[in-house]
């Protein structure tokens, strides 16, 4: 029930797939979401006719039902298993439910044949939903562009497919569109919004000389750029490629189960053909001895030790979701228990991911109000990122209307305000030691003030960090597409020590494979397109829902939906919570399955005992876990 991220359609009906398709139609055109389906609604009819008393005939036909619906594809997979020589837990699963059944215990078949056709359906689902995702990815390209061709005299255009660039070719990019190619401006200036790709919280200038990247968007500006690499060397073909990559070998770290999974079959069906034989060719009677044989498969088979793991990680999946963590998989809620170090994205995940003015500095005679007035009064009609924190931040003041607006490309805007020429441009020269933005104020052509702009930390950040130092012994870093001088300060004001900043989408996972090399066990906090990599490289990949971008989502393992930092610590604790329940329930079923296995060798095991014991460390683990849903488990 696996499946590889390179089987996902790029096209459909010749055009690129606007976006990854919802949960719901995944689930539809997966066969196995279907059956288990099936197999539960057949179950949960079965139960209640049983217990009311109803003619056997009927709640037996729907367990059957149930069998068939939930059954036949582990049931066929484990027989194409057998004429490769290899023998997997499913196939004992279906063996040990008919076993049951053929003594009358059709209820724990039908059980454990709902729990298993219910874990392949998940697997299945969330496979599906990566692929679609990394397939959503490639929507950032553009599939065209217009290259430019010297012609007689003047320049000529062509739209050409943006697979079909070449190293060297000039495209001309125009305001509001998708550059097609990572490439080197050539001719104009405009400022282009990177956050897709770098995380960077506003847009940055980009003028001859400087590199620009596949998928991000230009702003008011027409650039031309020479392409620099091909389509299938860009930055958002090497993300796509990563993503795969990293999940497929996080897929890899699975075989050790799966190994463990063949010796218990094996084990189990040598020693139950044992318990069948041995005693047959001592002599004992063949109903006798088939009758030990379904006993000792009964209590071997491993309902209990299946229950001591699924209930107390599916009750902190719910209660995880009752507070706003989204956790895909059992699997990945006893794997957030092991973090050790927490990696952070910056903007958007630990920012809000919009700037904020932040402090207003008079140069001349206007004091601050009235700088943020006369620049507010340009920026009201334009809508850059920055120009609308401005606004923001001048809601208490009345503004006169701006005449003669325009917009200067890559530089800022200017307009006319009571009469007098007002210009709110970007501070174009380098500060190694600047922490987000400045736009200097101009009245007249004369300087009279600054405004500085940054990204605003959430609230509950330093808090959170802090909770998280606790947890992880002080390992949290900061992971950021921004500038080194932005980063270092964000560190400084939320306690992170560890700052790794200007960082591509493979930068990203370069440090994460970097910090699990040791083997720690690393959990990596994003949103964007640009954490993918590092979203799919990690042990644990959470992102943060509200404002997370497709591929994130599907990427990551957990998703914070209500953008609650706090949550993380929450879901830590709670996860090693369900960890020491596993391993407490592990032992009980342990002792339950030797014992009566014991008593079954040994001694004269009667059946409805067996069944009673069975069902008893059944329930024991089941209730033992099922109290992680407790709401004082989530703190």
């Amino acid at each position: 029930m696996t499946g590889t991220l390179t089987d996902a359609p790029v096209r459909a009906g010749g055009r690129m797939l606007a976006k990854p398709p919802s949960i719901l139609r995944t689930g539809a055109r997966l066969p196995e979401v279907r059956w288990a389906a099936l197999a539960l609604v057949l179950f949960l009819l079965a139960w209640p006719l049983q217990l009311a008393g109803a003619p056997d005939w009927a709640w037996w036909a729907l367990y059957l039902a149930c069998y068939a619906a939930g059954g036949w594809e582990p049931a066929w997979a484990g027989i194409q298993a057998l004429r490769e020589k290899t023998l997997d837990v499913d196939l004992l699963m279906i063996v040990a439910a008919i076993a049951a059944a053929s003594i009358g215990q059709v209820f724990d078949g039908a059980l454990l044949i709902v729990i298993f056709a219910t874990s392949g359906a998940l697997e299945a689902l969330v496979t599906q939903r990566t692929a679609d995702s990394v397939s959503s990815l490639l929507t950032l390209a553009p599939e065209t562009a217009t290259r430019v061709l010297a012609g007689p005299g003047a320049e000529e255009f062509e739209t050409v497919d943006t697979a079909g660039l070449a190293v060297d070719d000039v495209i001309l990019v125009r305001p509001g569109e998708r550059i097609g190619a990572d490439g080197e401006v050539v001719d104009g200036v405009s400022d282009v919004d990177q956050a897709a790709m770098t995380g960077e919280s506003v847009p940055v200038r980009r003028e001859p000389g400087d590199p620009v990247l596949s998928g991000t968007v230009n702003g008011t500006g027409a650039l031309r750029v020479r392409v620099g690499a091909p389509a299938s060397e860009s930055v958002i073909a090497r993300v796509v490629a990563l993503v795969e990559t990293a999940s497929a070998t996080k897929a890899s770290t699975q075989l050790f189960i799966e190994k463990i999974e063949q010796r218990y079959s094996i084990g189990v069906v040598v020693a139950t053909m044992l318990v069948f034989f041995l005693p047959l060719a001592l002599g004992e009677p063949f109903p006798s001895a088939l009758l030990r044989a379904i006993t000792f498969m009964i209590v071997a088979s491993p309902c209990a030790v299946v229950l001591s793991t699924m209930p107390p990680l599916l009750a902190s999946i719910a209660n995880a979701g009752r507070h706003g963590v989204l956790v895909k998989s059992a699997t990945v809620m006893e794997q957030i228990g092991r973090t050790q170090l927490v990696a952070f994205d910056k903007t958007g995940t630990l920012t809000e991911g919009a700037p904020l003015v932040r402090s207003v500095d008079p140069i001349g005679p206007l004091d601050a109000d009235g700088i943020l007035r006369l620049a507010a009064a340009v920026e009201q009609q334009s809508e850059h990122p920055l120009g609308r924190a401005i606004v923001r931040a001048a809601g208490h003041l009345s503004l006169p209307p701006a005449d003669d607006f325009r917009a200067i490309p890559g530089v800022g805007v200017e307009g006319v305000v009571d009469g007098r020429r007002v210009r709110v441009v970007q501070d174009a020269a380098e500060h190694p030691d600047r922490v987000g933005t400045v736009v200097t104020v101009t009245l007249d052509e004369v300087p009279v003030g600054t405004i500085a702009l940054e990204d605003a930390l959430r609230p509950d950040a330093a808090s959170v960090v802090e909770r998280l130092a606790l947890v992880t012994s002080g390992r949290v870093h900061l992971l950021t597409g921004d500038n080194d001088a932005t980063a270092r300060a964000v560190g400084a004001q939320l306690g992170i020590d560890q700052v790794h900043s200007r960082l591509l989408p493979e930068g990203k996972a370069e440090v994460v494979r970097a910090l699990e090399a040791s083997g720690t066990a690393v959990m990596v906090v994003g949103d964007g397109v640009n954490d993918a990599p590092a979203l799919a490289t990690a042990t644990i990949g959470v992102a943060m829902g509200r404002h997370g971008s497709d591929l994130a989502l599907d990427t990551a393992d957990a998703v914070i939906i209500r953008d609650e930092l706090h949550a993380i610590p929450n879901v830590i604790t709670l996860s090693r919570r369900a960890r020491r329940f596993v391993i407490a329930n592990l032992v009980i079923a342990g002792v339950f399955i030797a014992t009566l296995v014991l008593w079954d060798l040994v001694g004269t095991l009667p059946l409805p005992l067996a069944v009673a014991g069975h069902e008893g460390s059944t329930v024991i683990v089941a209730l033992n876990g099922l109290r992680l849903l407790r709401r004082s488990a989530w703190r």
